[in-house]
């Protein structure tokens, strides 16, 4: 019977991850993703043809991972809620329930350590990125269009303005938490988004 070699691809994943968080993708060599892993060349190879295609595989694995918790969390709040702004209220709360549990040392972001380095990485891979960032900023766009119909903002702003608000403090919380090296900064960071929205949408008393 053949082994399954999905423990090992996930070790040798959770590895070089791990390394590119920390110093870049230029800097997570595949002689240091094997050593770290504990791993033959061989069975390196075996797994990944190329560190293209190790870097694909990781950008996939990570995407795969957060539109799952972008799914699992919205899907939540809708249960939890009727109103499309406490909805949006409660997904961002669970994200933030969910960095509070984020320990140093910070685990970052892949889609910004990919975007630093830029020109090291395929167009196909980056094209990977912009694709969750499209899927975030249209999902978000779609639930801000109803609270839109419902709630009129304090000032003007579009539905897509306040997507990509939204959008670009989730990114920029996780990019200061890693350089400032203060996990609890993610959390304190979508509180103060979670307040905009509510000062945003709340009835003029």
């Amino acid at each position: 019977m053949p082994r399954d070699g999905t423990i090992t691809r996930n070790k040798i994943m959770d590895v070089a991850q791990q390394m590119v968080l920390d110093v870049g993708l230029t800097g997570t060599s595949v002689d240091k993703v094997i050593d770290g892993a504990g791993v033959t060349k061989g069975t390196f190879f075996y797994h990944f043809k190329t560190k293209h295609d190790l870097a694909a595989a990781l950008i996939e694995r990570y995407a795969e991972v957060d539109r799952h918790h972008f799914d699992e969390f919205m899907t939540k709040a809708e249960q939890l809620a009727r109103d499309p702004l406490q909805q949006l209220l409660i997904f961002i709360g669970l994200f933030i329930e969910m960095t509070e549990q984020l320990e140093d040392p910070f685990p970052g972001c892949l889609y910004a350590a990919y975007c630093y380095q830029s020109g090291a990485i395929s167009k196909d891979v980056m094209d990977q990125v912009g694709q969750m960032m499209r899927f975030w900023r249209d999902q978000l766009s779609r639930k801000l269009e109803v609270i839109t119909e419902q709630y009129r903002s304090r000032i003007p702003v579009s539905h897509s303005q306040v997507a990509d608000h939204l959008l670009t403090t989730f990114e920029g919380a996780y990019v200061l938490s890693k350089v400032m090296r203060e996990p609890k900064l993610a959390s304190e960071q979508l509180i103060q988004c979670r307040n905009y929205l509510e000062l945003l949408y709340s009835p003029d008393s």
